[in-house]
């Protein structure tokens, strides 16, 4: 149930309690309870509209620069897309072509992904970069704020 609350609410991050209740077909205080459940874990931090991936497993971070066939970048990119542990995609400029972030539970979790990305067609080589700790989540309010 935890984690279909959790889908519902990354698919709108607004939805009030009675939507939650009525989507997933449970009492309105079963959703309430579970949400404050999640908020005081820390599995939901932000009010509620991120996850925290290392609360439920998910403590390994990576940062992924893919050089790729330029003529295979479309097929990289939705190939990419199929593969649960990839958490974003840009194509980048500079040293590589293509950066993801990869959410993993462990190192050998981690290789299992590098090596999905390594057999995509057109991927030439990558390089990965561990996340040791997060000092500052992404954030647009810093920008919002100074603009005038």
């Amino acid at each position: 149930m935890d984690r279909r609350l959790l889908l519902e609410l990354i698919k709108d991050p607004r939805a009030q309690i009675g939507e939650l209740s009525q989507t997933l077909s449970i009492a309105r205080n079963t959703a309430q309870a579970r949400v404050k459940r999640l908020l005081r874990t820390g599995i939901l931090r932000n009010g509620g509209r991120e996850i925290d991936l290392a609360v439920i497993g998910y403590d390994v971070v990576a940062f992924v620069t893919i050089e790729v066939n330029h003529r295979e970048l479309d097929g990289v990119i939705a190939a990419l897309r199929t593969h649960a542990q990839v958490l974003e995609v840009s194509e980048i400029a500079g040293r590589g072509d293509i950066w993801c972030r990869v959410a993993a539970t462990d190192t050998h979790h981690l290789q299992s992904a590098l090596r999905f990305i390594l057999r995509i067609k057109g991927v030439l080589r990558t390089e990965t970069e561990l996340v040791l700790h997060e000092h500052i989540p992404y954030r647009a309010q810093p920008l919002l704020s100074g603009m005038e």
